[in-house]
């Protein structure tokens, strides 16, 4: 049957639409939907073949809010009249929800009560409906009742990616079609020009200002580079391209397309005029240079780092001023948790011993390279600066761009003796979610999982016949600076000697008023100038020549490239061990963590093209543009070099476990990201699967119960508070109110200094005035703790480089507030470092001086008491001071999840937790 498109929503950031206006009253909804609702065709069911299975019904998955991400206008007006639900638009988000409340009983045998049963194939008996796409002899789509999944299976390679892009389609056009307008720049001119759509298109430009033809190339070379397998992906995409253009045509005619078209002016409800444009293939890398950037292209900020660097020399002198940048930098912190953690060390990114090519800006001359020009209206009013500066700080900050995480255990600890994995992406949430399921079973594919929507063509995170794989970001550096010297004018600078023109490109953008997003129009043109070395991003001057600094990915310009790597991890005859898996996602270029695991193995491999750097450079600071400090071998009309090879990237095969939070990696292996200190959120889950291994007889539930725990937990309560603690208790508290907060802190921790409800749905935290009292006690204390010692200019320099917390209600990372992920980026390995110093503890890897007091025992303890009884005097109202969503006070519902809409479909806010958004439960039980 032709299935109804529910609409789509991106980020936040990408837009969320504005109360429709006042004429959308509840009668008027009532004759819209009547006249806009027609008939659907009543689906058959019938049994999908399942293909073979190696999991013996002990493989999950989840994916909130629900699998149905289309709406159409009708479905769209009464969600936003009567809170109405599409079919499957939100019926995983309740059992994603109840895990935070209900792990503490799992079992086994209850794990589907809050995860998908992700077998292959749907019985008979569960056939919601079956299709033929485009009446296709050759591919069939079953859809299953309890989720609406698809299963998707073909018998020849072509009808097999007809059908996966017919699904996607099905699920997430509007979405798909919003995320090619970001990667080109264009957004703003399709979906309105709020001050948000404004932000993120902005945000992705500056760093991949791609010309169609820069697209098309990228094509070009991932097929020739690449044999038959290159020439596999591009019929593949070619004919998945086929199935989403089908879609759009069957559900232009059938006048069932996304109601966002509609709301956003591209379509008439009426008439049904205007089009829905054809998806091309150079769509595809615009699509995946988006989620590259987001999540995988590790590297950046080394302008930052320079002016931290410079800042920390002024305040102690070069020598010490250094050594106090470098403890802070924590580039190989002995005390970091570590995923190989069998003491292998694979050097990359250490700092050299005689650095050389440093360009370090002159004090106080550096600019940001403008990107927004002539703006006109809304493009050029004072929410609209705000926004771009907000976009470029973003933009261009060190990499900060984390999320996901993975617990496996090996066999030989496990009640099965057979692998355990709990593991998933931390994607943000957004209704429709930005990735989405599938099954796909046809010639050469073979798994089930999860895609981003609009690159689907095979399953990117999920599950084969006999083994499954995840990813985390991992952040290795594989960005660097470059400081091109300016000749002639400010758009021209030297290349190996010669005096060079810069290249221009311009994105032109315009906006008028729709009902979805009523922005008064406006419009702007966004100019990057590249160069050989990259996009332009800041100017300055270094020993008073005038430079432009300019940021070089080895993923820019290669952002189809990893599709190889997930075409062998979809075949069942390329992956048959962890061997092979390596192999396989070895070909991917972005900067992940992966994980696998099968009946008798686990694997991990960290993937990117890590750069070989001169042996001098220092990656860690901008450097000179000249052939002495380029990476070796590069070749800047294909942004080509040598990489290091796969035996210098972190691996390993059945160890004991494998955690990954965002985590250091291994031994000498530096991340771009500050704060791989002493305390990570690592730790969270390093702390609980090494004693569950300890202990041994490792089960599903137990391991989804140790991630669980771990999502529930205030990383500064576990890890930082305890030892504060010890500090004010160094002697009697005399003080009622500091006596009273120490009371209420210390029987949270007691309890487990976690953030739950007192009960499932009660929307009041358990010690809520302990959480009230950290919340607003850690700024204070850190500001108080490392702002004297450091100085102003200093510690200011630095939080740019890491800011001080990341609870779950502060706004932060790439979605913003009610995102989930938090405790990832903050000062609290600087706290427990510099307060175990003063508390005389043993410290590895300590900071290059004591902070708190001065080291002073007594003098710590005063400032800590001192900005202690100010936190607890500060109102709940202050510490969490409402939104759009939430009113001042509202403890429960700062911290909460908000499906981001991205379209017109809401969903309800869920309690807080920090867990991947899409996630897997897997112990296989035999092997081919």
């Amino acid at each position: 049957m032709q299935r109804r498109s529910r609409h789509h929503a991106l980020f936040d950031r990408v837009r969320t639409p504005r109360k429709f206006p006042g004429f959308l009253k509840v009668a008027s909804v009532c004759v819209l939907v009547v006249g806009l609702l027609s008939p659907l065709a009543q689906a058959t069911p019938a049994a999908a073949a399942a293909s073979n299975d190696y999991c013996g019904g002990q493989c999950s998955d989840i994916l909130p809010p629900g699998e149905n991400g289309n709406a159409t206008l009708a479905q769209i007006l009464l969600n936003q009249a009567f809170g109405t639900q599409p079919s499957h638009a939100e019926d995983q988000l309740g059992p994603y929800n109840n895990l935070a409340t209900g792990y503490s009983t799992l079992t086994d045998a209850k794990i589907n009560t809050f995860f998908n049963d992700s077998s292959f194939g749907v019985a008979s008996s569960q056939v919601a409906s079956t299709e033929s796409p485009a009446g296709r002899g050759d591919v069939t789509i079953v859809r299953d009742k309890a989720t609406g999944v698809p299963h998707i299976t073909g018998t020849t390679r072509y009808g097999t990616e007809f059908g996966a892009g017919y699904a996607a389609a099905e699920d997430r056009l509007w979405l798909m079609d919003v995320f090619r307008h970001v990667g080109r720049g264009q957004l703003t001119t399709f979906a309105g020009g709020a001050a948000s759509n404004q932000g993120l298109e902005q945000q992705f430009y500056r760093n991949a200002p791609y010309t169609e033809a820069d697209l098309q190339a990228q094509i070009d070379n991932a097929v020739a580079n690449n044999g038959t397998r290159g020439q596999q992906a591009l019929d593949d995409a070619n004919a998945y391209l086929a199935g989403i253009n089908a879609y759009i045509d069957a559900s232009d005619s059938g006048r069932y397309f996304p109601g966002e078209y509609v709301l956003t002016g591209h379509k008439d409800s009426i008439t049904n005029a205007g089009t829905i444009d054809h998806f091309k293939i150079t769509d595809l890398v615009a699509l995946a240079s988006v989620i590259g950037a987001l999540f995988g292209s590790g590297g950046g900020g080394e302008v930052n780092n320079a002016i931290s660097l410079l800042a920390a020399q002024e305040q102690y002198g070069v020598t010490q001023g250094t050594k106090v940048w470098e403890s802070f930098r924590e580039r190989n912190d002995p005390e970091a948790v570590l995923t190989v953690h069998n003491g292998e060390s694979f050097p990359y990114g250490t700092k050299p011993s005689d650095p050389q090519g440093e360009a370090l800006p002159d004090s106080g001359t550096v600019t940001t390279e403008p990107l927004v020009y002539d703006a006109t209206g809304t493009g050029a009013d004072q929410s609209a600066s705000a926004t771009s500066a907000a976009a470029t700080a973003t933009a261009l900050s060190s990499a900060r761009r984390g999320m996901s995480n993975a617990l496996v255990v090996s066999g030989k600890y496990t009640a099965s003796g057979h692998p355990i994995a709990v593991f998933g992406p931390q994607t943000g949430y957004f209704a429709p979610q930005l990735l989405m399921l599938q099954e796909i079973q046809g010639p050469g594919i073979s798994a089930r999982g999860a895609s981003f929507a609009g690159l689907s063509m095979y399953v990117e995170l999920g599950r084969g016949q006999d083994y499954a794989w995840s990813a985390t970001t991992s952040g290795q550096d594989i960005i660097d600076s470059y400081a091109v010297e300016l000749c002639q004018d400010d758009y021209h600078y030297l290349y190996h000697g010669t005096c060079t023109a810069m290249d221009k490109v311009e994105q032109k953008n315009s906006w008028t008023p729709t009902t979805a997003d009523g922005t008064a129009a406006g419009s702007y043109t966004m100019r990057v100038w590249k160069t050989k070395y990259g996009p332009v991003q800041y100017r300055a001057t270094v020993g008073g020549k005038k430079v432009a600094y300019t940021t070089l990915r080895s993923s820019y310009m290669h952002e189809a490239d990893s599709i190889i790597g997930f075409q062998m991890l979809n075949d069942p005859d390329y992956v048959k061990s962890p061997q092979t898996f390596q192999s396989a996602v070895q070909h991917i270029n972005y900067t992940f963590n992966w994980f696998y695991a099968d009946s008798s193995h686990t694997a991990y491999y960290n993937s990117g093209d890590n750069p070989v750097r001169p042996s001098g450079v220092d990656p860690e600071f901008p450097v000179w543009g000249q052939a002495a400090y380029e990476w070796q071998n590069w070749n800047p009309t294909t942004n080509t070099s040598d990489y290091t090879p796969a035996s210098q990237h972190p691996n390993s095969i059945d160890q004991d476990y494998y955690v990954s939070w965002n985590n250091k990696q291994a031994l000498d292996y530096t991340t771009a990201s500050w704060g791989d200190g002493s305390v990570h959120r690592g730790n969270l889950l390093n702390d609980r699967v090494k004693k569950l291994v300890a202990a041994g007889g490792v089960t599903r539930s137990s391991l989804v119960k140790a991630m669980a725990d771990a999502s529930l937990e205030d990383l500064r309560g576990e890890d930082v508070l305890p030892n504060l603690l010890k500090v004010i208790n160094s002697s009697t508290v005399t003080d009622s109110t500091a006596a009273a907060a120490v009371t209420k802190l210390q029987t949270w921790l007691t309890a487990g200094a976690k953030r739950t409800e007192t009960s499932a749905g009660s929307k009041t935290y358990a010690n809520a005035d302990a959480i009230r009292i950290l919340d607003a006690w850690w700024p204070l204390l850190v500001k108080a703790e490392f702002q004297p010692g450091l100085g102003s200019d200093l510690y200011t320099a630095i939080t740019a480089n890491l800011p001080i917390d990341e609870s779950p209600s502060a706004a932060h990372g790439p979605t913003g507030s009610h995102a989930g992920s938090s405790f990832q980026y903050g000062w609290w390995s600087y706290v427990d470092k510099d307060i175990r110093s003063v508390l005389g503890q043993t410290v590895s890897g300590p900071l290059a001086a004591q902070y708190c007091g001065g080291g002073s025992l007594s003098a710590c303890r005063d400032i800590l008491i001192s900005t202690l009884k100010t936190a607890a005097g500060t109102s709940a109202s202050t510490v969490y001071p409402g939104d759009t969503l939430c009113s001042a006070g509202d403890q429960w519902c700062a911290d909460s999840i908000v499906q981001r809409t991205l379209g017109g479909i809401k969903h309800y806010n869920i309690s807080w937790q920090n867990r991947p958004t899409f996630q897997q439960v897997v112990e296989f039980t035999s092997h081919r």
